[in-house]
């Protein structure tokens, strides 16, 4: 019997904390991650005009995933990210692919400063006879440096890369629900 509880107590001293590394079994904290509104939206028209018969595409950032894990050594937080997106399908648009531009910027606290940023591409493809189309961009990793409470008050922003043009269009509109 003392042997069954030794073999036990053995086993259970293998389960728990990492003594060498106290914050082994504690979940990392994430930086606020948001879509920034006035680039949550890429509407593209043919011929210098905004209406319904030039709209070559129109799409949206629809949301997004984040996790997040201590850098090696808690030199910082490797963060994960992968967006979502629809995208449709206008009747200017000449072929049945898009390209969606978009980018991921660190910013500190107060938004005040650009740390870092980096732009990426989704290419959609529509389907014949379809218009509109759900595609996530690809998985994306990103270390924000500096110990984790200064990377923790960081924030990470998502958005389309537009041109002056679309981004006043989007001001003109406004958000859309």
């Amino acid at each position: 019997m003392a042997g069954l509880l030794a073999l036990i107590a053995l086993g259970l001293a293998g389960c728990g904390s990492n003594p060498k590394d106290p914050l082994a079994n504690v979940p990392a904290p994430c930086p606020n991650v948001a879509l920034l509104g006035d680039a949550a939206d890429l509407s593209r028209y043919a011929g210098g005009r905004e209406d319904l018969t030039t709209m070559v595409l129109d799409a949206r950032l629809t949301g997004f995933q984040a996790k997040c894990d201590y850098a090696p050594n808690h030199a910082g937080l490797d963060v994960t990210l992968r967006l979502a997106m629809s995208a449709e399908r206008g009747p200017a648009a000449t072929g049945n692919t898009a390209q969606l531009p978009y980018m991921v910027a660190v910013v500190s606290a107060d938004e005040s400063a650009v740390l870092a940023r980096a732009t990426y591409t989704a290419q959609v493809e529509f389907p014949a006879n379809v218009s509109r189309v759900q595609t996530q961009g690809e998985e994306l990793s990103i270390r924000i440096p500096g110990g984790v409470e200064q990377a923790r008050t960081r924030r990470v922003l998502l958005g389309f890369v537009l041109t002056p043009e679309e981004l006043a269009v989007n001001r003109r509109r406004g958000p859309r629900g």
